[in-house]
């Protein structure tokens, strides 16, 4: 069973705030977020294909990636890491490059619940009202529901866990 997207899209303020709970421990949750194979598997709506140009999720690093639909369209998108504190906070902006000049401050907190899980706490403040309903017009709910539930499916398996230390 996934566990459902929480989204919080209060009117006349430019932000949202998601919560989205993972039957994985926080180290495989941040993990899927770092690796940018791991990424790729599970950004994003189901049947689309993601090509990463750039993922460097390090403080000061940057991305770059395209989505296509299974109709071809492609759809790019890209921004800066800002924060990179692992298994807790990650701080980064998001542009969506179909429209242009309206990024995103985005703050993802990654919480120990214990028993090997956890839960994703997140907040996207855009430049705008006008901007933010858009982004939320453009399908995102969808998007981002369909991409957690195929992380829920990467964190299930044994290769979304970091590697072990050698010593």
């Amino acid at each position: 069973m996934t566990n459902p997207l929480t989204l919080d899209i209060p009117a006349g303020v430019p932000w949202i705030d998601f919560m989205r709970e993972f039957d994985a421990p926080v180290e495989a949750v941040f993990n899927a977020h770092r690796d940018p194979e791991l990424v790729r598997q599970w950004l994003g709506p189901r049947g689309y294909e993601m090509d990463i140009e750039r993922w460097d999720f390090t403080p000061g690093g940057g991305y770059r990636y395209v989505h296509r639909n299974p109709e071809g369209m492609e759809f790019g998108f890209h921004g800066t890491f800002h924060t990179v504190r692992d298994n807790d906070l990650a701080i980064q902006t998001f542009e969506f490059e179909g429209a242009p000049d309206e990024v995103a401050i985005e703050f993802m907190r990654f919480v120990d619940l214990g028993d090997g899980r956890c839960r994703l706490e997140g907040r996207s403040i855009g430049r705008t009202v006008e901007g933010r309903d858009m982004m939320v017009e453009s399908g995102m709910e969808k998007g981002m529901s369909e991409g957690y539930e195929r992380l829920d499916e990467l964190v299930a398996a044994p290769t979304s866990a970091p590697a072990p230390a050698q010593g």
